[in-house]
């Protein structure tokens, strides 16, 4: 089985794609084998944007191993709407930091393999063997891993507050078609998505999947700013945030972390937003949803 490495420096670093290609073998895919730390790690690069506590790996290592002792013995898809928000809070990046993938490769190959095939080694089938996806460890941001996982907590958060990302996160749906949208970059955008799901308005994940399609194709004629306009971003509260790392305490286990204490998303424009996406939602194709004619759709 794919193991914690066994050699963990003090510091995160970087790893190119193409250094991370070649520790990407069929023994670690499949979870047979383990990674050969010390060469792995003499193929990193120093990271760039931190030299201080930000850089540290054994904060992330922890945190880590605590999501692997809460949720090692049930379902792995229950540990995203945990870890999403500690991650976030640990790592306090910006976003053009977080752009780099080559620091998510060396999270998931230098610091945690263990982790990302436990998350996302498919349960085996009888006469095949079953394998991560390569793209978990090094794949595009709203695949990898932990990427995928700090940008939810990114985009989904609401100013300091991080329960919209439980939320998010507890619909693999919404991580898996939602995250890719650009227009989920809209703060409010982004907000109403998640009341509609606590609503009840949207339940099923074939639901969640037709009303990010309606909505994102919405958007290409519809600029969601001009009937629901966000506050104007203030960047000193993260970069402020950021700078508290160096004396920040690990994030807590049971409670939520405060995230960057930015302006939350005007709640009169995710209203707006919320019953302009509900009114598209009552007619959108749902795969197996039964039509007002009778019918069923075929497509969602």
């Amino acid at each position: 089985m794919t193991d914690k490495p066994n050699h963990l420096p003090e510091r995160l670093a970087l790893l190119s794609d193409l250094n991370a290609a070649a520790y990407l073998t069929e023994g670690v895919l499949t979870g047979k084998e383990s990674i050969p730390a010390i060469a792995l790690n003499e193929a990193t690069e120093p990271l760039t944007h931190a030299d201080g506590a930000r850089g540290e790996l054994t904060p992330v290592r922890d945190l880590v191993d605590d999501a692997l002792h809460k949720f090692g013995g049930g379902k792995p898809t229950a540990a995203d709407a945990w870890l999403a928000p500690r991650l976030h809070a640990t790592l306090r990046l910006t976003r053009r930091e977080a752009a780099d993938r080559r620091f998510w490769n060396y999270l998931a190959l230098g610091v945690a393999p263990d982790y990302v095939v436990w998350r996302h080694l498919p349960e085996s089938q009888e006469g095949r063997v079953s394998a991560v996806a390569a793209a978990r460890f090094c794949g595009p941001l709203y695949t990898q891993a932990f990427a995928r996982l700090w940008w939810a907590a990114e985009l989904f958060r609401d100013g300091p507050d991080y329960a919209p990302v439980e939320t998010a996160c507890s619909h693999q749906d919404v991580l898996n078609s939602a995250l890719r949208l650009d227009v989920i970059d809209h703060r409010p955008t982004a907000q109403a998505l998640l009341r509609l799901i606590r609503r009840g308005t949207v339940k099923t994940g074939r639901e969640i999947n037709a009303v990010a399609q309606v909505i994102n194709a919405s958007a290409a004629t519809l600029m969601y700013d001009v009937i629901a306009p966000d506050t104007a971003r203030d960047g000193r509260p993260l970069a402020e945030w950021i700078d508290e790392a160096e004396g920040a305490p690990a994030v807590p286990r049971r409670a939520l972390p405060d995230g960057p204490n930015e302006e939350k998303s005007p709640d009169a424009a995710v209203e707006v937003l919320a019953d302009h996406f509900a009114e598209l939602f009552a007619f959108a194709p749902v795969r197996g949803r039964e039509t007002s004619e009778g019918t069923t759709d075929a497509e969602g």
